[in-house]
């Protein structure tokens, strides 16, 4: 019956066409990923070349004294977002969700933080993904509830790191490889 509608002989058709999905392709290229907070925001520009194959090209922690006035460490967190787009392609941004808190002024003063570094990622027009730290850990390590020593082990692995980044930016480059393994293109 399908022979006669495709008008094809049914030996030329590919099996694998017929009875797989399309589920889309993961994304290949440059990502920045983001880990928010006010005096450690964790940064990481990834290239995603293929099938789990992943190469950091820069990290960096927005370290900021406790000093620094809120204005003064959001000002820099938009900078260093700003910057790390000027100078590297990318392609798509990731950035970790708001974790829950139990303490109101931290929880403000942890959306604030996201907010400098989306504002400032919002102004390169590049699609912003967002992802919980479960996903994110689920992702790289296997496990929703693993340990940040855990994460970032598994980061310095997946990036054949010789050593482990420090925490902010193994979370930052976690959050960027949680979307190249889950996120697939339309």
């Amino acid at each position: 019956m399908w022979t006669a509608k495709l008008g094809k002989d049914s030996s030329s058709l590919a099996m694998s066409k017929v009875l797989t999905p399309s589920v889309g392709k993961r994304f290949t290229g440059l990502l920045l990923g983001i880990d928010p907070s006010l005096r450690g925001t964790g940064l990481a520009v990834v290239e995603v070349r293929g099938v789990e194959s992943f190469h950091l090209l820069a990290s960096e922690t927005v370290k900021l004294p406790t000093k620094a006035t809120m204005v003064e460490c959001l000002g820099e967190i938009g900078k260093r977002v700003c910057a790390l787009l000027a100078r590297y392609e990318v392609g798509h941004i990731s950035v970790e969700e708001t974790i829950y808190v139990q303490n109101f002024k931290t929880a403000q003063i942890m959306g604030m933080a996201r907010g400098a570094a989306l504002a400032s990622a919002a102004l390169s027009d590049k699609p912003i993904f967002e992802y919980s730290p479960l996903r994110i850990k689920q992702s790289v390590a296997g496990f929703g509830r693993a340990s940040k020593e855990q994460v970032a082990g598994q980061t310095q692995a997946l990036l054949g790191l010789k050593e482990a980044l420090p925490f902010d930016e193994s979370d930052a480059a976690a959050v960027a490889i949680c979307h190249a393994l889950t996120h697939r293109l339309s």
